[in-house]
């Protein structure tokens, strides 16, 4: 009998120095869990590191990003590393660090229905101007992001290109800074439903912040968002999805302790009755 807890990290269980403006309270005690050219940019609360460490040991624990492998690769989660690991949005599947080959194909077949990456990277480049768009990336030949300036997008532009997205099986989400472009076809929810399959996962915990994160939340049993990013300034909801109270990395923290007591609870209902007596 297995838990698969399928986990967004950015802004969800991982905080980098701006996120952590997000929080509404008096910082408390962080714990590095991302490096990058030997600084120290990504941070849990000390307290959710102790408990994700310990998870590690009682649930399936699987990183859901739309982070690269490269990218993914610069965080260390407490406790052992996760046998398994969702990037790219759910374009690659790691298992044990090593992309899983037949996975790759698979997604190639699902994203092939949208219109071509070439053509979302035209419309981008065409209509994201340099005054407000800091950087154009495309990602792994899967989708393509833009990172804003200060000032941010202007207004309305996210709708307009949501719009003109979902007419050619594209969706659009704004998270922070970046503007992703993703094929409807490459979700997190695909990669996460082949993972349940392979560990015959009984019980599916979800947490995520963004637009691109609300499928997975109700194709879980039981799901947790925080109280910012997209789905909470959207004032989404669904049945058995609930919201953090608190903000920033102390949402990060109260997330992994609503995580780690429901596998509590899935372990008091798995555990066998004990023995009679006399």
């Amino acid at each position: 009998m297995s838990v698969l807890i399928a986990t967004d990290l950015d802004r969800t269980l991982v905080y980098s120095r701006a996120a952590l403006a997000l929080t509404r309270d008096v910082l408390p005690e962080l714990t590095c869990v991302e490096t990058r050219d030997g600084e120290q940019v990504g941070f849990m609360t000390s307290a959710a590191a102790r408990l994700t460490a310990a998870l590690a040991s009682r649930a399936v624990l699987t990183p859901v990003t739309t982070r690269l492998p490269e990218q993914l690769a610069r965080i260390e989660l407490p406790g052992p590393p996760p046998r398994y690991a969702v990037a790219a949005n759910g374009g690659v599947l790691l298992v044990d660090g090593e992309p899983d080959r037949a996975w790759q194909r698979r997604v190639a077949a699902a994203v092939a229905e949208s219109t071509s990456l070439s053509d979302v990277m035209t419309y981008v480049r065409h209509h994201c101007a340099p005054a407000w768009t800091s950087r154009v990336r495309e990602a792994g030949g899967l989708f393509c992001y833009i990172v804003l300036g200060e000032a941010g997008a202007p207004d309305g532009f996210v709708v307009e290109a949501a719009g003109w997205a979902a007419d050619r099986g594209w969706t659009v989400s704004a998270q922070g800074r970046k503007v992703y472009w993703v094929p409807r076809g490459l979700t997190k929810t695909a990669a996460v439903s082949e993972v349940a399959d392979r560990v015959g996962a009984e019980l599916v915990l979800a947490a995520g912040d963004s637009l691109l994160d609300r499928e997975l939340l109700c194709y879980a049993d039981r799901g947790i968002h925080p109280a910012h990013g997209e789905l909470f300034s959207s004032g989404w909801s669904a049945p058995g999805v609930r919201r953090t109270r608190a903000a920033g990395v102390l949402a990060g923290q109260e997330i992994v302790e609503w995580l780690a007591d429901r596998v509590d609870e899935f372990s008091r209902r798995s555990a066998p009755p004990a023995a009679a007596i006399g």
